[in-house]
């Protein structure tokens, strides 16, 4: 199994993109596992930053419980 970064040549995850970086994410905001996303040791390093800079920006948030409820 390949990585999907690695076909697409992504050489840099921005911490803005949050669509992307949701993708990487359960249901309860947690980092998935590079076996479940199917990314490489390089990129699951990549996206892991970026959502903890992310989450640290209030960009997204770290638990459910923190989501806004309408």
């Amino acid at each position: 199994m390949t990585c999907m970064a690695c076909q697409e040549k992504i050489n840099h995850v921005d911490y803005k993109n949050t669509d992307l970086l949701r993708k990487f994410v359960s249901g309860q905001f947690k980092i998935s596992s590079s076996v479940r996303t199917g990314l490489c040791q390089k990129h699951q390093r990549m996206v892991s930053n970026a959502v903890k800079l992310a989450r640290f920006m209030a960009l997204m948030p770290y638990t459910k419980g923190q989501t806004l409820k309408k």
